[in-house]
Formats: structure tokens, C-alpha cells, sequence
């Protein structure tokens, strides 16, 4: 696909999704009328769809359909319900890394507003921590980066992202009454399997001011395909909530949510969110181990210090680790 060909692509295969997301049938010939090109087009344009994690299905002789209707993001929708004032949110249709975009921003020298954001419907190369490629079928659930700046430095965002994982937590229990629990130190958990994760990513002096790129995934609607492409016990909202789930609502309640939170925690420090943190701790009680750089740390969890530090009972004395995955310790550890 060239450059020139790309931005009409994609204008032509937003349109054959919004036709679609009704979750009724469409002949190929209805479709192809529609969009000025051949039946034979369109099966290729359904194709690269499916490739990006559409569950639409091929009926024999009759066209066309959604898994399930599909809820598309509307930047309209989103600008009304910020209000005024509110940072820029930008919409993308399909993006490598909303968290690379807004990185490629600040790299370019771009000036970023506090709060600023980008969404989009699929990543063809969404992160998770450490390099791990983050799941982004297209229309399905919530990606979601946004800017912000700290003052004091990289040591200024200890515990970031566990202030992250709160807030998120308060907005979802709020507007869908879902219990969420959180591990350290970036994932969010319903139903003890996993919701989200939050990846922060860092760039600035030691000492000076601070950018940081704030991602939020977050499972909605996870399709069929989500069970053999995700490594884990993984959850979503519409399993574990019985009202609907409004992404363009979600989105900018989010922004909102993050705004408000994060200068308490310039303020105040992560000790001002430790408590509430210990009390969402997903694996607080249990045997874990602790993989990173060095040998596994195996203990008892026992939440997180006052900086955001995982602690861990070992041999009846408490440490803190400030770097590492957290896993639950199996029988054969």
C-alpha cells in the first residue's frame, strides 16, 4: 500500500465499517455500490479487517456482518462530552502505538498541552511493559496515551503509575459499579483476571522537568480471537458489567479523571495514595515471585511503601523492591 493510497484506504474502510456496525448483514454487492469499487475489493478490504481484530463474518450468499454491533469512536461525541477547556483528544482510526505517537510528538519538539491525548480504534503495535506486544483488535476496547509534565525530574514519577491504576480504578468503579483491584505495578484486575495495564513512559533530564506519556489499555469487548492471542486470564466491562459501556464517554471521563488526579500527586507524592492502593492490592496475602533484572525474589506480598515500592516478607523481615514483574508463586517454584 503506498502513501498516497493510504489515507483513501482507510477512509474507505471506516466507511464499510460504519455500514457494518448496525451488526446486520450486507451483501458484497450493496457494499461495493456504496464504495465505487468491485465485490471482489470489498472481500479484500474485509479481509485487512479481520486482520486487525473485526470479527466479521463471511455468509455464503448473503454477504456480510458483525460479530456483534460495534460502538465507533466520535470525536464529536468526545468534544461534547469534555465541556469546555479540556485538552485536545485526538482520534486516530488505526495507529502503530498511541503511546509512540505522542512520543513522536515530543521527539519532533512539538509543544504538548498538559492532559493532551490520542485514542484509537486498533494498534497494529501496541506495548505493554518490558517490549510485550498489548493485544489491539480494532473497535473493541479502550487505547488511550496522554501527556503530562512533572517538575523535579524522573525521581518525581515514583509510583506513577500505581497513581495511574487508581484512578483508573475510581472512574470504572463510578460509572459501572465494578470492583477493581490493581498489581504492581501496572495492571488492573476484575474478577481476579486482568482488565488493563498502564504503561508511563519517561523522557527528560534527571533533575529537570519531566515529560511523561501515559498509556491506558483497557479490555471492553475482547473478541473471540483475544483468547488465543493474550497469554493470561484476561477479563473485560461488558463481561463483568451489565449496562452497556459508552468508549466516547469513557474516553473523555478518563482525561478527566487523570487531570484531576495527577497534580494531587505532584503535591502531595505517592504517600498521599499508598493506602488506597494496599487496600485494592490484587495479590496482598499471597506467595509471589519477583523477576527483573537480578535472581527471583520469592516472599509474601504485603502491598507497597510509601514511594511505590513493592514490599515482601521474606524470612519474617520486610523489603522493598522499586524494579520487576510480579507474578503469583507456583507449586513448583
Amino acid at each position: 500500500m503506498s502513501a498516497k493510497q493510504q489515507p483513501q484506504t482507510l477512509a474507505l474502510q471506516r466507511q464499510l465499517i460504519q455500514q457494518l456496525s448496525d451488526g446486520k448483514t450486507h451483501s458484497g454487492e450493496a457494499l461495493a455500490q456504496l464504495a465505487g469499487i468491485s465485490r471482489a475489493a470489498i472481500a479484500k478490504h474485509i479481509d485487512q479487517l479481520q486482520q486487525v481484530g473485526l470479527d466479521i463474518f463471511a455468509i455464503s450468499g448473503k454477504g456480510y456482518r458483525l460479530a456483534q454491533p460495534l460502538q465507533l469512536l466520535d470525536m464529536a461525541q468526545i468534544k461534547q462530552l469534555q465541556g469546555a477547556g479540556r485538552p485536545e483528544i485526538l482520534l486516530q482510526h488505526l495507529t502503530d502505538s498511541t503511546n509512540t505517537q505522542l512520543l513522536k510528538r515530543l521527539q519532533e519538539g512539538q509543544v504538548l498541552q498538559k492532559g493532551q491525548a490520542i485514542v484509537a480504534e486498533a494498534q497494529s503495535a501496541g506495548r505493554g511493559r518490558r517490549g510485550n506486544q498489548w493485544y489491539s483488535p480494532f473497535g473493541c476496547n479502550l487505547y488511550f496515551s496522554m501527556y503530562w509534565q512533572l517538575q523535579h525530574g524522573i525521581q518525581a514519577a515514583m509510583g506513577l503509575s500505581l497513581v495511574v491504576g487508581i484512578a483508573v480504578a475510581r472512574l470504572v468503579e463510578r460509572l459501572y459499579g465494578c470492583e477493581i483491584k490493581l498489581k504492581w505495578p501496572n495492571d488492573l484486575y476484575a474478577s481476579h483476571k486482568k482488565l488493563g495495564g498502564i504503561l508511563v513512559e519517561l523522557t527528560g533530564q534527571t533533575h529537570a522537568d519531566c515529560d511523561v506519556v501515559i498509556g491506558v489499555g483497557l479490555n471492553i469487548h475482547m473478541p473471540a480471537s483475544g483468547a488465543s492471542m493474550i497469554g493470561q486470564a484476561f477479563t473485560d466491562l461488558s463481561t463483568e458489567v451489565e449496562s452497556p459501556v459508552n468508549r466516547n464517554q469513557l474516553i473523555a471521563m478518563l482525561q478527566q479523571e487523570l487531570v484531576t488526579t495527577l497534580p494531587v500527586f505532584e503535591k502531595k507524592g505517592f504517600a498521599a495514595f499508598a493506602e488506597e492502593f494496599n487496600r485494592r492490592d490484587e495479590f496482598a496475602g499471597l506467595s509471589v515471585r519477583l523477576t527483573g533484572s537480578t535472581e527471583p525474589q520469592y516472599g509474601v506480598c504485603c502491598g507497597v511503601d510509601l514511594q511505590g515500592g513493592l514490599l515482601l516478607r521474606q524470612d519474617e523481615q520486610l523489603k522493598s523492591f522499586y524494579g520487576g514483574e510480579l507474578s503469583l508463586r507456583g507449586h513448583n517454584d
